[in-house]
């Protein structure tokens, strides 16, 4: 595969580093933890002294990607030659790793989502790949580095995840190719398979149970929507990672254009998911409004203010967004 003059430019900076850190976003999802290890992984097989840093917990249903512990939680007073951050939008969204990483050479970043802000001394952007989890693997076979069985796995979830299994309309010719070819270097279909897609905590059904008792449509059942408050986990068991997905379900209706989920962080801050369904209505801006952003099919932001003040602003903006599509 031919390196492109800034895959060349990252390479060449890690090979001058010895020390290395790879960070993720807070509450890491399949695309950012496997490109996480699988970039890690690389690292270290090439002599690399290599520190996985990430803000959050290990979500339950990747801890077997991980099975040398590699995924920390970032450490202050630690100096690196070079700190590279996958699948991160903003600065911010590395959470309390950004303030561990300040003693360092080279800040790299690799990312494909549109909204990202170039935070970083290298960028590398690619808002048309479906995920970072493919531009790692073309990171590593630019440069000639050997993609063990355990990294394709890590490359393979991330890839999957971020393509909704290889079904969202951002699916490109090159990512089955790249599919294709982590299977050949010994990605375990079955296994990914499983702990992603097929096996679920109990808590994570209590909660699924939750979120079709209590979501709502709106304007003529083309939004659905529904709340995720601190009680409702301690009342389930489940922990935040058991939340990624549930969205997909109420965003399946048949009526619905554009789902949203009102998650409580603390009283007056809310976390909110947008998923669109149509190419007319572009999630990325809605979020953009709220100070977030992401993808044209997926988005995210923080609002600060009183919850339902924050329902009435969102749902008013994905409302406006549907008017202005028709």
């Amino acid at each position: 595969m031919k390196a492109t003059r800034i895959i060349q430019r990252i390479l060449d900076e890690i090979r001058a580093s010895d020390s290395i850190c790879v960070v993720g976003h807070v509450r890491p999802d399949g695309d950012c933890i496997g490109s996480q290890l699988g970039l890690a992984i690389a690292l270290r097989n090439q002599g690399k002294k290599v520190a996985c840093w990430n803000q959050d917990p290990m979500p339950r249903k990747l801890a077997f990607l991980d099975t040398d512990h590699l995924l920390t939680p970032p450490k202050n007073n630690s100096h690196f030659d070079c700190v590279v951050a996958t699948d991160c939008a903003s600065f911010e969204r590395l959470g309390t790793a950004g303030k561990s990483i300040a003693d360092r050479r080279i800040f790299i970043n690799i990312d494909h989502h549109q909204s990202n802000t170039r935070y970083a001394d290298v960028n590398w952007i690619a808002a048309r790949a479906p995920s970072t989890g493919e531009l790692i693997y073309r990171l590593l076979a630019c440069a000639n580095w050997a993609i063990t069985p355990e990294i394709a796995d890590c490359l393979f979830t991330a890839v999957s995840t971020d393509t909704g299994s290889f079904q969202y309309p951002t699916t490109r010719p090159a990512t089955y190719y790249v599919g294709g070819k982590l299977v050949e270097k010994g990605a375990n279909l079955a296994k990914v398979c499983n702990e992603v897609y097929q096996s679920y905590p109990l808590s994570r059904v209590r909660l699924m149970q939750h979120m079709f008792n209590k979501f709502r449509l709106a304007h003529n059942d083309q939004i659905a929507y529904f709340w995720l408050r601190k009680a409702d986990y301690a009342r389930t068991g489940a922990r935040r990672d058991d939340s990624e997905g549930l969205i997909d379900h109420i965003r399946a209706i048949e009526s619905v254009s554009v789902a949203c989920v009102f998650e409580e962080v603390e009283p007056e801050l809310t976390r909110i998911s947008l998923r669109s369904k149509t190419d007319k209505v572009d999630v990325n801006e809605i979020a953009k409004q709220f100070g977030g952003g992401g993808h044209k099919a997926a988005a995210g932001a923080r609002i600060a203010g009183k919850p339902l003040s924050i329902q009435r602003q969102v749902l008013n903006a994905i409302k406006k967004a549907l008017n202005s599509a028709h």
